[in-house]
């Protein structure tokens, strides 16, 4: 019971954030499209981002928000906000010549560094709602198995 408590918490930050991201590059979209087109990868790529980074960043918090679907978007969440990390990562890094954040909202006002810190932590908590989720899986699925052994 104490672990579902903590998974409910801790999704409804992961659902916040990723409705709060995704918002608010469509509340500012010239801004966001002007950033995408400043970065590293080719215009093509860019264009490909727009249209698909805000609409996965809701379908994963919708994902987020059910159940049966709950452990695959924990996994795409995590995924997604460590290549973001990464990106930052490697611009604090200057593997790029220039590494303009797309953010929108109040974390544009970030610099890399609490970017980075604050994607880490993201990252953080996304895994270890799913070694919960997977270790309270693993419980029932096993409690299960015995208890069908021992009829």
């Amino acid at each position: 019971m104490k672990k579902d408590i903590i998974i409910v918490c801790i999704t409804a930050l992961l659902v916040a954030l990723f409705l709060y991201a995704s918002f608010s590059k469509y509340f500012d979209y010239a801004y966001f499209q002007r950033s995408m087109y400043n970065q590293i990868f080719p215009h093509w790529m860019a264009t490909c981002l727009i249209y698909t980074i805000p609409p996965v960043e809701i379908i994963i918090a919708i994902g987020l928000m059910q159940e049966r679907t709950r452990l695959i978007a924990l996994y795409a969440f995590f995924i997604l906000m460590a290549l973001f990390s990464i990106y930052i990562a490697a611009g604090l890094l200057h593997v790029f010549s220039k590494v303009p954040c797309s953010c929108g909202g109040i974390i544009k006002s970030f610099d890399y560094g609490e970017h980075l810190i604050f994607n880490i932590f993201f990252v953080a908590l996304s895994g270890t709602a799913i070694w919960l989720k997977k270790s309270k899986h693993w419980k029932r699925k096993t409690v299960n198995h015995l208890h069908f052994n021992n009829m």
